[in-house]
C-alpha cells in the first residue's frame, strides 16, 4: 500500500512574527524608550527563540534548507542573547559577571555577521522584502559588534536600535503577506521578485 507524503504547512509567517516581535521589543530598549532587559527576556526566549526554532524545524520537514537554517540559526541566537542578559541580571551569581569578558560577545556578533552575510547572498534568490530583512540584519550585527567592542558605542547602539525597528516593520509585513496569501489564495501584499532570478 502506497503511503501519501505528509504535507507540512509553510511556517514562515510564524517565524517572521517571532522575529518581528523580538526586534520591536529589543529596539525599544536600545532607542531609550524603555529601560533594562528584564522584560525583554520573555520575548527573546519565546518569540525570538522558540517561534523561530519551531518554524525552522518545519522548514526542514519541507526540505527548505535555507529557511530552516535561517530560522534555527537566529532562534538559537536569541536564546544565547537571553541567557547573556540573564547573566547580567546577576541571577547566576556575581562571580560570573565579574569574570565576564564582553569582547567574547563582540566576537559572537562578528560570527553572526559572517553567517548573515552568506545568508543575505542566498536571500537574493527569494524576494526583495526578505532580502532587505537580511541586509538590515547584516547592518545590525555590524553595529552590535562595534558597540560591544566600544567603537562609537553611543552611535552604534542607537543605530542598532533603528535597524532592529526597521527589521521588525519588514518582518511584520512579510508575515502578514504570508498569512493573507494563504487565507485569500492570492498575493495581496507584494514582496517583489527575487533580486537574482
Amino acid at each position: 500500500m502506497e503511503s501519501k507524503q505528509t504535507q507540512h504547512p509553510d511556517p514562515s509567517a510564524l517565524g517572521l512574527f517571532g522575529l518581528a516581535m523580538v526586534t520591536l521589543v529589543a529596539s525599544s530598549q536600545k532607542l531609550g524608550l524603555t529601560d533594562g532587559v528584564a522584560l525583554v527576556l520573555p520575548w527573546a526566549i519565546f518569540l525570538g527563540s522558540f517561534a523561530q526554532l519551531i518554524a525552522g524545524f518545519y522548514d526542514f520537514k519541507k526540505n527548505n534548507v535555507f529557511g530552516a537554517v535561517a530560522f534555527i540559526g537566529y532562534g538559537l541566537f536569541w536564546l544565547g542573547v537571553a541567557f547573556t542578559w540573564l547573566e547580567t541580571t546577576g541571577i547566576m551569581g556575581d562571580e560570573i559577571m565579574q569574570s565576564a569578558d564582553m569582547s567574547q560577545l563582540g566576537f559572537a556578533y562578528l560570527g553572526y555577521f559572517i553567517f548573515t552575510l552568506y545568508m543575505t547572498i542566498g536571500a537574493l534568490k527569494t524576494n526583495k522584502v526578505l532580502f532587505s530583512i537580511f541586509l538590515l540584519i547584516c547592518f545590525l550585527f555590524i553595529f552590535l559588534t562595534l558597540s560591544t567592542f566600544g567603537v562609537a558605542h553611543g552611535f552604534s547602539a542607537f543605530a542598532a536600535g533603528i535597524t532592529e525597528l526597521l527589521i521588525s516593520v519588514l518582518s511584520f509585513y512579510l508575515s502578514a503577506s504570508h498569512i493573507f496569501k494563504i487565507q485569500f489564495g492570492k498575493q495581496i501584499l507584494p514582496t517583489g521578485s527575487p533580486p537574482i532570478k
